[in-house]
């Protein structure tokens, strides 16, 4: 019972935060268009190949993670940094087709799962992410850790994490077939995407700065 229930809770989570807007599901569904099923399967086996150890890593040591305040804070300013360097990459990169497809063309001369394994590398949303949820499911004993149990809180994680964005690449796909208009649209908002996701970010780390400053008087 403790290896289904692990296996679930951790796919549910995982799967519902993979399907939101990311790079890594923009950068999937470019390979897809442009490369097939075939790379996007093994980019996507990348991804969760990085994802699994952040889980691992940050399942161990949630705790700890959580009272160094000075290494989240770092976390957080990186975070808000790569929002706006993402948001001029896809600015730069989305709207001058050539330069878009050449771009693509310098990735996908390496494999797709080096490709996957590198982008996650430079995910730091995911340390902070996981930190929270895994020390929420930990206090909350939602799931057992001991022994080979978390071992499979892992596996359904990662199962999670490929169906949430493999998911979302097909769908996205498929709309934009059926509607042309819609793919330069979403195209042209990704960068206002990234930009708002970081003016949020780095609002929150004000507001949380402030609070701690706050309470220290």
């Amino acid at each position: 019972m403790k290896r289904v229930k692990n296996i679930s809770v951790g796919f549910l989570i995982s799967f519902l935060g993979s399907i939101p807007i990311g790079y890594l599901n923009l950068v999937g569904l470019e390979i897809y268009t442009k490369s097939g099923l075939h790379n996007l399967v093994f980019f996507l086996f990348g991804v969760v190949f990085v994802e699994a150890f952040v889980i691992y890593f940050t399942l161990l040591f949630a705790r700890q993670l959580v009272k160094n305040r000075k290494l989240m804070k770092i976390i957080d300013l990186f975070s808000v940094v790569f929002m706006f360097i993402l948001a001029s990459v896809f600015y730069l990169n989305f709207n001058q087709t050539t330069k878009s497809n050449d771009y693509l063309k310098e990735y996908l001369m390496y494999s797709p799962f080096v490709i996957g394994v590198m982008l996650n590398c430079f995910n730091f949303l995911q340390l902070p992410f996981w930190t929270s949820w895994n020390l929420l499911l930990l206090n909350g004993k939602y799931i057992t850790i001991e022994k080979k149990f978390k071992y499979y809180y892992i596996t359904g994680t990662s199962i999670g994490a490929f169906l949430g964005m493999f998911s979302f690449v097909l769908v996205i796909e498929s709309i934009f077939q059926k509607a042309k208009f819609l793919q330069l649209i979403f195209i042209n908002a990704i960068p206002f995407f990234f930009i708002l996701l970081g003016i949020f970010k780095a609002l929150k780390i004000f507001r949380t700065n402030y609070k701690i400053r706050d309470s220290n008087y």
